[in-house]
């Protein structure tokens, strides 16, 4: 797969550093995973919102994310620190790389 400066447009080869044309430097492209889920907004999903759930939604993991729905809805909210506490904990998991993959498997962007 060809890859074309930047700056100039000219063709470079693979393991270039240098655009032998216009002397720029080339843009080193970070292995991007595209549709990851963000690391970050997963975490901060679960230390604000962890009471509902919306992060383990954002996550692909249902199961949790309707567990920890249920558990602050149906007690009216009494028993809503407990899945917050929950929530917190997993929130602060994730940011520290603890949980790195979603429901189906993929790495976590940062």
């Amino acid at each position: 797969m060809a890859k074309f400066c930047s700056n100039c447009g000219s063709e470079l080869q693979e393991n270039q550093d240098v655009c032998l044309k216009c002397g720029m430097a080339v843009k080193k492209e970070k292995n991007v995973i595209p549709g990851a889920k963000s690391k970050i907004a997963a975490g901060l999903l679960g230390i604000f919102l962890g009471a509902f759930g919306v992060h383990n939604f954002y996550l692909g993991y249902n199961g949790k994310a309707v567990a920890q729905l249920l558990l602050t809805v149906l007690s009216c909210g009494i028993l809503s620190f407990v899945s917050g506490i929950w929530g917190l904990i997993e929130g602060i998991m994730i940011l520290a790389g603890n949980i790195n993959t979603d429901a189906n498997g993929n790495r976590l962007s940062d």
